[in-house]
């Protein structure tokens, strides 16, 4: 029979979707069948299913770990933000409209029978189901018609796992304030907690784990040491990209307000000979960059009038005439252009705005989003590459009569003349380890003989090790409970 068990946070990013991961990698490692589950997810970093639908990055890699390919049941419910107050709701892999926060709140009760369908899909072909919450269970003015935490666990019977963070400080605070807080049905769902992210020796701890288990009643799964190569692992969370120093070769991201599928980092930062460093606004971009990657955007059009406003396009041009090279990848493709109209007012009001002018194309949106996984050649070097395509808007001109790639018979992505500038819609194509090195080489960039998809696969083994070295596994197999009939 299917078993089932729900990993909840005190808090964000606590470290659920890396623990869910390592568990995934884990219990796959002793012989079960698991599948990884959010009902709910808010990330503008997706995956792209080979069924043509999106989800959480996370759960792609989750699934990964858990050795199977990525489903849109796995992630339900996906929140891809494009303003303050409002996102893109995706459900099941396709778009199903783009709400405002009071209006998602009022929809949030007919989104629960499509994550209780997925659920029960994923938990027919499973003998382990990890479901990841949301946020924090704490929250309660979001309780009523939730579906990311205490709202689905009670929909599925589902038992939780409490998480807390010890790197921020308070962590008896906040796991002990959440059992005061939620009243007792909610409360009485949490079977046990771990501490995860310790720095220095655990045993210092040993009175801190006594005390949460005292004051809740909740059985002590580990302390969790800090995992030091989490940052090897595709990052879900934009507050997750940051700069990692290494060779002299210096790699320029400007951060975007809406950045979106920035997992093109990923294969750079653990590049040793290079150096990727994140700008935040009102910083310039340095001078001296070796190479500009503008990733993907959320709301290009808004996103290109941030990086105006910091100056970056001053910057980006003087980069240029200094030698340096410029890659935009999706939205900073699109940036990179001419001109972006909007005409039906996709991303707001309808507009056209000029872009950055350094490749000569333009981009009309369309409401059309192209989402599928792509495997592509270099033009150039012949380098095969794989990845994928998530965007809205079609861009033509000029320059794409020089294309970066090909896929198949299409050319993708235009060059500029002088060859510095160059962009594309193919997310991930630096995993591809023949690619990579073929643009940093020709770029004079060092390349290691490391392979990104090898390590990837390493570091995932190791973090299983990690939660087998300092968290009662079998214990947690102990508090999973059989999935009912749904």
């Amino acid at each position: 029979m299917t078993r089932a068990i729900m990993v909840q946070g005190a808090g964000s990013n606590v470290g659920k979707s890396m623990i869910v991961a390592g568990l995934a990698r884990a219990f796959s490692r002793r012989g079960l069948v698991v599948r990884p589950f959010k009902p709910q997810n808010m990330s503008n970093n997706a995956a792209v299913t080979a069924d043509g639908g999106e989800i959480g990055r996370a759960q792609a890699l989750q699934a990964r770990a858990a050795g199977v390919a990525p489903s849109v049941h796995m992630n339900p419910v996906l929140l891809k933000p494009e303003t303050d107050t409002g996102a893109q709701v995706i459900v099941q892999g396709q778009r199903f409209a783009t709400l405002r926060a009071r209006d998602y709140a009022k929809a949030k009760p007919q989104l629960l029978a499509p994550a209780v369908d997925s659920y029960r899909r994923l938990a027919a072909e499973a003998d382990l189901v990890l479901i990841e919450g949301a946020g924090s269970p704490a929250e309660i003015n979001l309780r009523a018609g939730d579906i990311a935490n205490m709202g689905f666990a009670e929909a599925v019977a589902a038992p939780v796992i409490l998480v807390g963070d010890i790197d921020r400080g308070g962590v008896i605070a906040q796991l002990v304030g959440t059992h005061a807080i939620l009243p007792p049905p909610d409360r009485n769902r949490i079977s046990a907690f771990a501490v995860n992210k310790f720095r220095g020796d655990v045993r210092l701890f040993d009175d801190g784990v006594t005390a949460i288990a005292e004051r809740t009643g909740w059985t002590p799964l580990g302390v969790i040491p800090w995992f030091a190569d989490a940052w090897r692992l595709p990052a879900e969370d934009v507050m997750d990209v940051a700069s990692r120093r290494g060779g002299a070769f210096k790699v320029v991201v400007p951060r975007l307000n809406r950045l979106a599928n920035f997992d093109d980092l990923d294969p750079l930062a653990t590049e040793p000979g290079l150096s990727v460093e994140i700008i935040e606004a009102g910083r310039p971009l340095p001078l001296d960059a070796d190479l500009v990657l503008i990733p993907g955007s959320k709301s290009t059009i808004a996103d290109l009038a941030h990086f105006r406003a910091q100056g970056w396009d001053i910057d980006l041009a003087a980069i240029v005439r200094r030698g340096g090279h410029v890659v935009g990848v999706c939205g900073g493709y699109q940036m990179l252009g001419r001109t972006i109209a909007d005409p039906e007012g996709i991303e707001g009001a309808a507009t056209q705005v000029p872009g950055l002018g350094l490749l000569d194309v333009s981009t009309v949106m369309r409401p059309q989003k192209h989402l599928r996984l792509t495997q592509a050649t270099e033009v150039e070097s012949g380098a095969a590459l794989e990845g994928y395509e998530i965007h809205l808007g079609e861009t033509k001109g000029p320059d794409c009569t020089r294309p970066w790639l090909r896929v198949g018979d299409r050319a993708e992505g235009a060059v500029s003349a002088s060859g510095r500038v160059r962009g594309c819609y193919l997310h991930g194509l630096f995993a591809s380890d023949a690619f990579r090195a073929a643009v940093l080489t020709r770029l004079g960039a060092p390349v290691s003989a490391r392979s990104f998809e090898t390590e990837v696969e390493e570091t995932l083994d190791a973090l299983a090790a990690h939660l087998e070295t300092h968290m009662d596994l079998d214990a947690v197999l102990t508090q999973a409970r059989p999935v009912p009939e749904l």
